[in-house]
């Protein structure tokens, strides 16, 4: 992994007007982020040594740089899933080059279903702890210890610190944040209302099918993270209705102005 991760990380920084500090993983329908970035740098996928591919409807597929709220920052205008048939390592090499180029805060980003009947589509919910639903782990093999510990300690997985900060801009915008537990499943399927009821006693709020692997992997390498989801319809069984990913991004797309504005003044006041 090492030989890659220095291949990828020379081939990107060849291309960089800025050396970013925030790196910004964008999910299914909520790539629109990047579009934000001023002058930016954009390097597909295909293009960069050791990165697989995004096969997702939603996800763009390259790499954005340049500044945001004033802020160095290089997002991921889509993600890799386990779902397509990548590796885990693979998923997470990302988040181990934006270590390599100087990241230091990683803001994770998803479309999830509601777990939590108390949430409705369209909401925006801070993820404060996660469940890993999957008996999978990126971190299973040896481990590199110039990259981090051989036993992480996931007890903070998600920074207090930007957990407050996100609190105060919400309530500055007066915006209903929820708060709550995401579940990580490895889809591609969605689950089943009986899988949902189970969830619930659990203590999950919402469910998907990403963003736990790049968290473990950012904890690993010492990025503190913030993670969002945005609630794009209830899970299995809680109405009576079937699921499809079009309704993921047609939801996505009608929360674009508050979730825009709730991560770009979560930047403007980072470090205030």
């Amino acid at each position: 992994m090492s030989n890659q991760l220095n291949e990828a990380t020379t081939y990107i920084e060849y291309q960089l007007n800025n050396k970013p500090t925030v790196g910004l993983i964008l999910g299914s329908g909520l790539g629109m982020l990047a579009d934000e970035i001023e002058d930016p740098v954009k390097i597909k996928y295909d293009q960069i040594p050791g990165f697989p591919v995004s096969t997702v409807a939603g996800h763009a597929g390259q790499l954005v740089t340049g500044k945001l709220q004033g802020v160095d920052v290089i997002a991921m205008q889509g993600r890799f899933h386990y779902y397509e048939g990548h590796g885990l390592e693979a998923v997470t090499f990302p988040v181990r080059v934006m270590k390599q180029l100087g990241v230091q805060k990683l803001f994770v980003t998803n479309a999830a279903g509601g777990v939590n009947e108390s949430f409705n589509p369209g909401d925006l919910m801070l993820i404060t702890d996660h469940i890993n639903n999957t008996s999978q782990n990126p971190l299973i093999g040896p481990n590199d210890s110039t990259q981090g510990v051989r036993f992480p300690d996931m007890s903070t997985a998600y920074d207090r610190g930007l957990q407050r900060l996100a609190r105060g801009v919400a309530k500055d915008l007066d915006l209903d944040l929820k708060e709550g537990v995401y579940v990580w499943n490895t889809g591609p399927t969605y689950e089943t209302p009986a899988e949902i009821k189970m969830l619930q006693k659990v203590g999950g709020d919402a469910v998907g099918m990403s963003t736990v692997p790049e968290v473990i992997v950012a904890r690993h390498v010492g990025i503190d993270v913030l993670g969002i989801s945005c609630i794009s319809n209830m899970a299995a069984g809680i109405l009576d209705q079937p699921l499809n990913h079009e309704e993921v991004i047609e939801t996505t797309e009608k929360v674009r102005g508050a979730f825009l504005q709730f991560v770009k003044q979560i930047l403007a006041q980072l470090d205030s």
